[in-house]
């Protein structure tokens, strides 16, 4: 987005009792990991919530991280930070899709995540994307999973499994191995 694009932002949500989040971050850039984590502290702190931060070597670490913690831990939601510059070979292409791939699985099987992985080509554009004070990427990592935790708050605790679910005493019908219905 450039700078003198205009955009909207959704209100920042309200919780009848406080969130608790997981920041994993990637530091290998320390001065614009800090920044970006300056930022999601501040959304989530704003909007009432608690948060605990751990650190992973790198951006292809994230997802792991935040999967493992989704299936060890209580957390409501997740922010994943890093930054990824371009470099002179093909590794930027690998992390940067890789990492965004894995951390949209995960949000498909039910995690509320706020991606704030920055893939630029500068050093300066990173710098600008994670600066609190200017387009502060990491509080809009933070505000897009208080919103999806809002979102499953407001539809109410998952269900096991996918797809049909039988009503309590019904009857189960289908066929057997042989084709043979089993009504």
């Amino acid at each position: 987005m450039a700078a003198t694009d205009e955009h909207s932002s959704l209100p920042r949500p309200e919780f009848d009792r406080p969130v608790n989040m997981l920041i994993v971050v990637a530091p290998f850039y320390r001065d614009i990991a800090d920044n970006l984590l300056a930022g999601a502290r501040a959304e989530i702190e704003a909007a009432g919530g608690t948060h605990e931060t751990v650190e992973v070597p790198g951006a292809l670490e994230l997802p792991t991280a935040i999967g493992m913690a989704g299936r060890m831990k209580e957390y409501d939601g997740y922010v994943a930070l890093g930054c990824v510059i371009r470099g002179e070979t093909t590794h930027y292409e690998t992390v940067c899709n890789d990492s965004s791939r894995a951390l949209t699985l995960l949000g498909l099987q039910g995690l509320c995540i706020g991606n704030g992985i920055l893939t630029v080509e500068t050093r300066h554009q990173a710098e600008v994307r994670a600066d609190p004070t200017d387009q502060n990427k990491g509080g809009g990592a933070a505000a897009a999973a208080l919103h999806l935790v809002a979102l499953g708050r407001k539809w109410g605790a998952a269900r096991k499994g996918v797809g049909f679910q039988t009503q309590p005493g019904s009857k189960r019908s289908g066929t057997d191995s042989k084709g043979t219905s089993t009504t």
